[in-house]
């Protein structure tokens, strides 16, 4: 336990001096945004944007219009040629290329379609194309539109793996599969949510979210899973309650927190430009912060006495124990390890696409295919699986509907277990 609390407090240092950054601090300075004329005073951690270029040079003073959900507002291509426009949240929106404000010479590629239709979810900006000009395109090639999708499938993914991993710690330990694991992302979300609308210090509000929400996993299983399993309750009765215990948690979020989606203000609102991806420096700390905390966890698994007895118990609980080890310790272990990693994202994911009440529940199939894919009890298979859920799902969205996105992710599932049942990094099992 006490080289558990010390890589926590290790990775909750180091989400310390990371989220430190004032927000004035010096970065790679974006290019110069693009100038937004509209009404009301809107979060700039969601924004809908691009580049229009006439060949290889930029075009300033195009007006691109932004609308849905009562919203509207205009932006306007800077001298690099891009463009921003900061709307309230996820959502879907209409982006409307003002076609009289392109200068002469210049036309729309496709005259009769300059509007496109954008959803906010789980990617905070989203970049759109409008091709112009004869045998060019406006807001890049082909290779932008996938190196963007990939960037942020990356970012999906690494958010995914820290909850995934917990899922999979739990089922290999136990052979539970958790349906309340959703739940307890909400958890760290609402909580770290509520800390700083109360104006609390941000790194003050980021470990107690990652307590409580350690102690959220140890409650559950001392009071809950481990009676359970000293009464020899089967593991489908045990599937039964996981599921009557997401149900009620959710519900609850749901009384206590209502319907709407909120956003968490972290004071730091400055964004970066990789190549033709223009993000918050919020989703740069968050990938960040989940690529220390994945490392933490290897190293907890491979290096030390307690992680070497929880992969034991993983492979064989019985001859574990008959080794000497405490099993039931072990697992408490995992269920407060499991809370730690799943609150800390939910922290992350409330930050990439907002707070509500159902959001765990809403990505808990893809948690289970990230785990499912990668190989039942593996954690490093729930790392693999994760990146590759969370890169099929945005990459798809270049040539399907982004609502469509998660079908896909299961049905690169289901190719993947017809010749693979195991997963990527599971081990095949002798029957018989």
């Amino acid at each position: 336990m006490a080289v558990i609390v010390s890589l926590l407090a290790t990775a909750i240092a180091v989400l310390s001096l990371l989220f430190a950054t004032p927000a004035n601090a010096q970065t790679t300075p974006a290019p110069t945004p693009a100038t937004s004329a509209g009404t009301g005073d809107v979060s700039t951690q969601y924004s809908i944007g691009g580049i229009i270029r006439a060949g290889d040079e930029p075009v300033e003073g195009v007006q691109i219009s932004v609308e849905g959900s009562g919203f509207s507002e205009v932006g306007t291509t800077g001298a690099d040629g891009r463009w921003a426009v900061a709307v309230p949240g996820p959502g879907a929106y209409t982006a409307t290329l003002q076609v009289d404000t392109l200068p002469d010479g210049v036309a729309p590629r496709d005259p009769d379609n300059v509007t496109r239709d954008v959803t906010i979810g789980t990617t905070n900006t989203v970049n759109v194309l409008f091709p112009t000009g004869e045998g060019t395109a406006a807001s890049g090639s082909i290779w932008d539109t996938l190196f963007s999708r990939f960037f942020y499938g990356l970012n999906f993914g690494l958010l995914l793996a820290l909850a995934a991993i917990g899922i999979s710690l739990i089922f290999g330990t136990t052979g539970v599969n958790n349906f309340a694991h959703g739940e307890m992302l909400t958890f760290g979300a609402i909580i770290f949510y509520v800390f700083t609308a109360m104006g609390w210090n941000i790194l003050l509000a980021i470990l107690l979210t990652v307590a409580l929400s350690a102690a959220l996993g140890w409650t559950q299983d001392a009071v809950l899973f481990k009676p359970l399993r000293k009464r020899g309750v089967g593991l489908v009765q045990v599937l039964i309650v996981t599921i009557g215990l997401s149900i009620v948690l959710r519900y609850l979020y749901l009384y206590f927190f209502d319907g709407g989606t909120r956003n968490i203000d972290t004071g730091i609102t400055d964004n970066v430009t990789i190549g033709p991806v223009t993000v918050t420096l919020t989703s740069i700390i968050s990938m960040g912060v989940s690529i220390v905390m994945l490392a933490f966890v290897a190293y907890f698994l491979t290096r030390t006495r307690i992680g070497k007895a929880t992969r034991a118990v993983s492979d064989n609980a019985s001859l574990a124990a008959a080794s000497g080890i405490n099993v039931d310790r072990v697992i408490r272990i995992v269920w407060v390890l499991a809370g730690a990693l799943t609150g800390l994202s939910g922290v992350l994911y409330g930050l990439y696409r907002g707070v509500t009440w159902d959001m765990g529940f809403a990505i808990l199939l893809l948690l289970f295919a990230a785990v499912t894919l990668g190989g039942l009890g593996s954690a490093f298979g729930a790392l693999v699986g994760s990146l590759i859920i969370g890169i099929i799902t945005e990459l798809s969205t270049i040539v399907i509907p982004p609502d469509l996105r998660y079908a896909v992710a299961l049905i690169v599932l289901i190719g993947v277990l017809l010749f693979r049942p195991q997963g990527v990094l599971g081990r095949k099992e002798r029957i018989g």
